[in-house]
């Protein structure tokens, strides 16, 4: 007489959908961003300066153009240090005292509840044999093989190209 294997419930192999950025290289970007900012011979005796502040990057020049100039900087600096310039979402240019004109760049992080939504239908129309939920900021997917969650992944990647999204907590 052969003995039952015993029962063993092992958790489904699962993942995490973020959007976190790196926010210490956002704030180095920034900062050797002001450094340039200083020390450019075309931004001599204007009003040109970038500063960080709770997940936000606020842009300050004379003019628009100018701001594009700190933008472009910006962008370049990000890129050096990995970081996805998708993380930015730029707000209005507005007229702030006199000629000078300000621009705030919020630094997403999380997902949003509409793009987490969006997703989420993603994963549920793709019949694949996955569960996806919303938590909090992030949505986890859990599915009962592992190339089903691989599949997921790619499908996100692909079909969700503006959110700089990140997979994590991968369990087996």
């Amino acid at each position: 007489m052969s003995h039952p294997q015993p029962l063993i419930f092992s958790a489904m192999p699962s993942f995490d959908t973020v959007c976190e950025p790196n926010m210490v290289e956002v704030r180095n970007a920034v900062d050797t961003s002001a450094k340039e900012i200083g020390t450019r011979f075309d931004f001599k005796g204007t009003s040109a300066s970038i500063e960080f502040k709770d997940k936000e990057i606020t842009l300050i020049g004379d003019a628009d153009f100018q701001l594009e100039q700190i933008d472009e900087i910006l962008r370049n600096k990000l890129a050096k240090r990995n970081v996805d310039v998708r993380f930015l979402d730029k707000g209005t240019v507005q007229k702030i005292g006199g000629d000078k004109v300000k621009q705030v760049v919020k630094v997403r992080n999380g997902i949003e509840a509409e793009a987490a939504k969006k997703i989420q239908r993603l994963v549920k129309d793709s019949k694949i044999k996955v569960q996806a939920s919303i938590q909090g900021d992030a949505i986890r997917v859990n599915g009962s093989k592992r190339d089903d969650l691989q599949a997921v992944m790619a499908l996100i990647r692909k079909d969700v190209p503006e959110l700089p999204l990140s997979f994590n907590n991968f369990r087996d």
